[in-house]
């Protein structure tokens, strides 16, 4: 017979499995790699087939995943033996390419054995593991269309590599010190630092309180002691990160409990195979430096994700600061020349070596949500680890390029019944992360085969990521809203069409009518949707510059709470002058340079800086998140916020914050207020949704946009809305934020064009 197996099944040691299996059932014949996977013939006795067939789809290697096997008769030829043939090139690209995977069990006890020849090798890896999509160019998946290219196999890596027994059969990257990649040790200046072994010294540098940039799999890191005070504050200066916390880097399990609270599912997630970064809430006492994460209750911990990072961890001996090699808000390094002139300026020494990068991927952040998704699990960025996996679509797309949002940016090819969301790219206003986008996109395109006839994109006429769809040529062009694009995102990850309710909360989204929205309420499917309710509109005063100085959102709110009167609160007037508070209500009440939001994410600002939290921010979400960080868990009294029934429902805030405002004149503390504020907005939005459930006859509500990665807000209406009956579906495989705006946009693309079709 001839069998064709497609899905997760290059450089995962799936064709020496297959080899295996043949010879211990005594069959003959053949398997090899193509562009759709892996194909493959056999002959033997028909029961033995059967068993191989049997033990292939349920025995297949840890990193593989099977998507469908297909089976074909074929006249026996008499072949004796069983072969594995060179690759084929030719035909269409349908296979899926594996993410970059941490050292296996096995690869980890060669690298600290001492006897063995591998002993300390910072590149040691196997068919289980090591890099992979950091390092194909091509496919099918062979070592000639990878970075490794450039590394001839020596003798002993080249009978692995040729050896069906060996778990380092065809594993591309297998290389060991006499061949393969090197590390170096550089000064900021480029010059070579004498060091016997270029990881030791880097650890040696970094007990010692230096600052070092780090190449790992998918770029840069910068790292640093994390109970150093002067280290991380001055690491901190350097890549003038003002607010943004530091990813904390452990060197086992252990180290990681010895800094946060962890439940059993976080063990899970944090040793996974993918290596994420992980929120946990942070233990009284951890010994970690002020600066690493200031303001927040939780820390992102992870343990290592490269055998390099293993070795550096285990030399140091103490927990690492490992945070992005970029300065500010740039995507991070990962060529590197471009790393010594980035990060030169900020890292004592560079730790490099010569095995090149050929896409960038930074590191995926996830935290556990109880009670809020059936796996538990948000994913607050999704980059190394899981990119570049395939997510289905619940309906068939035509081949097309969905373009994603401007913050947190992705886009999204699909074509039939999968789509491939990039990894996290981040901000399109960056020249170099708008370079890295374009160049994405011609990398996913040529790898997955996908020439897209169909370009979907957001309706802001003034993102990067719409005048970049725009410039695509011939191609159809699908527009999609943005808090559209948000509910089809969670229905489609879900395997569903809708029709659906969603409460979609976010910082800002160019709304159906041409305004700002951010808190809408909606109703529909993946083709489309009605805008039935939304958060009551203020005033947005000077537009951007609300979003970076939250005191003006609580200006707006306090002028629509209280008659057009805001006397400028204590909190802030202990921050904010007199005349610039003034001015902000001139500009508010005047509607100049003041366009009406309903944005959720404003309003967390708004309450945020009335509690002194924050005045200034340098990223959106920043005060958001102190807010929360600072809730009282236990509390469960809630603020009144009105539901208001009408044509399009209402959610006025006005007595929400006349609260807020009546309890610090009562001395009550902010962690009273924030958990009173969170409590009272899940209540209102699940009275909203229950309405309007009944109102259009529906049974299903979605929670999604980027205020959801707010865990205490998302489990509150969890809750609230169990008690209603409604059946809820939130983010799992993708975030709330706008990194899954380009899968979304790729679900209502295919939807439509799918409608279109049937007319």
């Amino acid at each position: 017979m001839r069998a064709r197996v497609e899905g997760v099944v290059q450089g995962v040691g799936f064709r020496p499995f297959v080899h295996r299996l043949a010879c211990e059932h005594t069959l003959a014949g053949w398997v090899r790699n193509d562009r759709r996977g892996v194909l493959l013939e056999i002959e033997g006795e028909h029961a033995a087939l059967q068993r191989f067939l049997e033990r292939l789809a349920r025995e297949a290697p840890p990193l593989a995943v099977i998507e469908r096997l297909r089976t074909e008769p074929l006249r026996a030829s008499g072949e004796r033996g069983f072969q594995i043939l060179a690759s084929a090139g030719a035909g269409a690209a349908a296979t899926l390419v594996s993410p970059d995977i941490a050292p296996c069990r096995e690869c980890l006890a060669e690298l600290f054995d001492p006897r063995d020849r591998r002993h300390r090798y910072p590149f040691i890896n196997c068919t289980n593991c090591g890099p992979r999509f950091t390092i194909i160019r091509g496919l099918p998946y062979d070592r000639s269309l990878s970075t490794m290219a450039a590394f001839a196999l020596c003798a002993a890596c080249r009978r692995e590599y040729e050896d069906p027994g060996s778990r380092r059969f065809h594993a591309q990257p297998n290389a060991c010190p006499a061949c393969g990649p090197t590390a170096r040790l550089i000064d900021s200046a480029g010059a070579a630092v004498d060091v016997a072994d270029a990881v030791a010294g880097a650890a040696a540098a970094l007990a010692g309180g230096r600052i070092v940039a780090i190449k790992g799999v998918g770029g840069y890191h910068l790292a640093c002691r994390a109970d150093d005070e002067h280290a991380v504050a001055e690491l901190r200066r350097r890549k003038r990160r003002e607010q943004k916390p530091f990813a904390l880097m452990a060197g086992d399990a252990g180290a990681v409990e010895e800094l946060v609270e962890l439940s059993a599912a976080e063990r899970e997630l944090l040793a996974g195979r993918e290596r994420p970064i992980v929120l946990a809430r942070r233990r009284p006492g951890a010994r970690v430096a002020a600066a690493v994460a200031p303001g927040l209750a939780e820390l992102g911990v992870m343990l290592p994700s490269t055998p390099l990072h293993e070795l550096l961890l285990a030399d140091a001996g103490t927990t690492l600061v490992m945070s992005s090699g970029n300065h500010g808000e740039e995507p991070i390094a990962y060529e590197d020349e471009d790393a010594l002139r980035r990060l030169g300026s900020i890292a004592d020494l560079l730790l490099v070596h010569d095995r090149p990068i050929e896409t960038r991927v930074d590191d995926s952040v996830l935290a556990r949500a109880p009670g809020s998704s059936p796996a538990g699990v948000l994913m607050l960025r999704r980059a190394r680890g899981y990119t570049p996996g395939s997510i289905a679509l619940p309906l068939p797309a035509t081949p097309l390029l969905a373009c994603g949002a401007e913050l947190k940016s992705t886009f999204c090819l699909a074509k039939g019944s999968r789509a491939w969301v990039a990894q996290h790219l981040g901000d399109l206003r960056n020249w170099e992360t708008l370079r890295s986008y374009s160049a994405g996109i011609g990398h996913f395109e040529a790898l997955f085969d996908v020439e897209p006839v169909v370009v979907a994109h957001d309706l802001h006429p003034d993102y990067m990521s719409t005048g970049y769809a725009l410039g695509r040529g011939r191609a159809q062009l699908v527009g999609v809203q943005h808090h559209h694009a948000h509910l089809a995102a969670v229905l489609a990850e879900h395997g569903e069409l809708g029709p659906a309710l969603g409460a979609i909360y976010d910082g800002s989204g160019f709304g159906g009518d041409g305004t700002v929205w951010g808190g809408e309420l909606l109703a529909g499917d993946l083709r489309g949707v009605r805008r039935v309710g939304h958060l009551r509109p203020v005033a947005l005063p000077g537009g951007d510059a609300a979003v970076r100085e939250p005191w003006r959102m609580a200006c707006a709110w306090l002028l629509a709470s209280f008659d057009g009167e805001a006397p400028c609160p204590p909190p802030i007037a202990a921050r904010v002058a007199r005349e610039r508070w003034e001015q902000i209500a001139a500009l508010a009440r005047s509607g100049v340079a003041s366009p009406p939001t309903t944005s959720v994410g404003r309003l967390f600002d708004a309450i945020a800086a009335l509690c002194g939290i924050r005045m200034s921010v340098s990223e959106e979400g920043r005060a958001a998140a102190e807010l929360e960080a600072i809730a009282e868990p236990a509390e469960r009294a809630s603020y009144p916020l009105a539901v208001l029934e009408g044509e399009v429902v209402v959610l006025d805030a006005r007595e929400t914050v006349r609260a807020v405002v009546e309890d610090l004149g009562a001395g009550v503390s902010p962690a009273l207020i924030s958990a009173r504020f969170h409590n009272g907005l899940a209540d209102a939005t699940a009275r909203a949704l229950t309405l309007l459930a009944q109102r259009e006859g529906l049974g299903t509500a979605v929670l999604g946009g980027g205020v959801f990665q707010n865990r205490l807000l998302l489990e509150r209406c969890a809750a609230a809305l169990a008690r209603s009956g409604l059946r809820l579906l939130t983010p799992r495989q993708l975030p709330p934020n706008d990194g899954a705006i380009s899968y979304g946009q790729a679900a209502v693309a295919a939807s439509r064009l799918t409608a279109t079709r049937a007319q």
